[in-house]
């Protein structure tokens, strides 16, 4: 522990222009301008050249690798979709989740895409709110009121409900599809002028 500060202490920036200002005090002892006090002028010199040093940039925070989060992402997609498969939904409601949860699969399916996704943060993100939030909160909220419904008819059913949400995370889910897809077109033209230009 003690060895790492100090190695840590002699690449610092402080030891660096320490160093630097006990050399200059070095060099004055030889032209002979320090005289007998250059003990003192070559520990001031180090000092001062510590005290004016920029300070240390903080280390960067290690932040977890993008493709490790879509491991977990697809881990948490296989247990949402042993969820589902206990749940009974009305047939067009049923489709509409089929639907989604296909699209997921293949956002999730490990390839191009995934390669193209691990450096769109926000496609990350919108994948993670799908499948642990969206879909789960929207089928769960579906299966606790379907039942209170009954209990005062008259109101909007929630299978509408639960369709119109499965719609809107379809439509959320194919728009990340076709942006991951453009900009895998627009990396092939790239490298494509590339290719062309080095071949000029």
């Amino acid at each position: 522990m003690a060895t790492n500060k100090l190695l840590g202490y002699l690449e610092s920036r402080k030891n660096i222009a320490g160093s630097a200002g006990g050399l200059a005090g070095l060099a004055l002892t030889f032209v002979g301008v320090a005289g007998p006090y250059w003990p003192v002028v070559v520990g001031g010199l180090y000092g001062a050249g510590a005290l004016i040093a920029p300070p240390e940039r903080p280390v960067l925070p290690d932040f977890p690798d993008p493709s490790a989060q879509l491991d977990e992402i697809r881990t948490d997609f296989d247990r949402l979709k042993d969820y589902l498969a206990g749940v009974e939904l009305p047939p067009a409601a049923a489709g509409r989740l089929t639907e989604l949860t296909e699209l997921l699969a293949a956002l999730l399916d490990p390839g191009w895409v995934t390669e193209v996704l691990v450096q769109d943060p926000e496609g990350v993100h919108t994948l993670s709110r799908a499948v642990r939030q969206d879909v789960p909160e929207a089928v769960d909220t579906f299966v606790r009121t379907r039942w209170w419904t009954r209990l005062a008819p008259g109101q909007e059913s929630p299978e509408r409900h639960l369709e119109r949400q499965l719609t809107l995370l379809h439509e959320e889910a194919e728009r990340l599809a076709a942006g991951l897809r453009e900009t895998e077109a627009r990396r092939q033209e790239s490298h494509t002028r590339y290719l062309e230009d080095r071949s000029k």
